[in-house]
């Protein structure tokens, strides 16, 4: 677990063959947590949850994908959560777990019900911390990813990693809506903020901004400045 500020811890422990980032958000004030995007490998993420000093109010999903929600709803279930996110537009994703489980050949996930869809605007409250929604559709329609303004720190899912970007070959996936969102609703963050991708290692977005193939790439980026 490392403190990011004052107010914020967040841990990371990768999950599932995809090696996803799943993390735990802790309000150091009140030591109440969240786990973001619970792909798998339940028993693990008890048994590390377990081994922290805090109480662990829900669950948040940035998508649909199985490697980033399909231990939600058992850990939901074993735990007595609730479910947050994601946006209401990727809900055919979450019920399409099971089938996605069958294509890649992994452990099957169930399917889970978000107890509270989110949207852009939205605020998700955690102990004392407030964090902001945006939604960034691209690599799924529904995606959304959680900012904390005072630790400048943002959690991104698949939109945006080190030197990447989403796919937008699955269904729904959209190229020029995804760079849309990452010019539109990541990058006007500012470039200090720090982001946790889905996975992979953590960056900022000045640095993407700067050596990012997908964002400097002017003829890819035309008529998105």
């Amino acid at each position: 677990m490392e403190a990011l500020s004052d107010s914020l811890a967040v841990g990371v422990m990768p999950v599932t063959p995809f090696q996803q980032n799943c993390s735990l958000l802790v309000c150091r004030a009140t030591k109440r947590a969240a786990i973001v995007d619970p792909g798998g490998e339940v028993p693990r993420l008890r048994a590390w949850i377990d081994r922290q000093d805090l109480v662990l109010d829900k669950i948040l999903l940035t998508h649909g994908h199985l490697d980033h929600a399909g231990g939600a709803a058992l850990l939901a279930r074993e735990l007595k959560l609730p479910i947050e996110g994601p946006h209401p537009d990727d809900l055919f994703w979450l019920e399409g777990i099971e089938r996605q489980a069958l294509v890649y050949g992994v452990e099957a996930g169930e399917v889970p019900h978000p107890d509270r869809w989110l949207s852009g605007g939205d605020t998700i409250g955690v102990g004392e911390l407030e964090l902001a929604v945006r939604h960034c559709p691209g690599h799924t329609p529904g995606h959304v990813i959680f900012f904390h303004a005072p630790s400048r720190f943002a959690w991104v899912g698949d939109v945006l990693f080190q030197g990447s970007i989403g796919r937008t070959d699955f269904p729904r996936g959209n190229y020029d809506a995804l760079i849309r969102s990452i010019k539109q609703e990541l990058l006007t963050l500012g470039d200090d903020v720090t982001f946790l991708p889905g996975h992979g290692p953590t960056s900022t977005f000045g640095q993407e901004r700067r050596s990012n193939p997908f964002l400097v790439d002017s003829d890819r980026m035309r008529g998105f400045a």
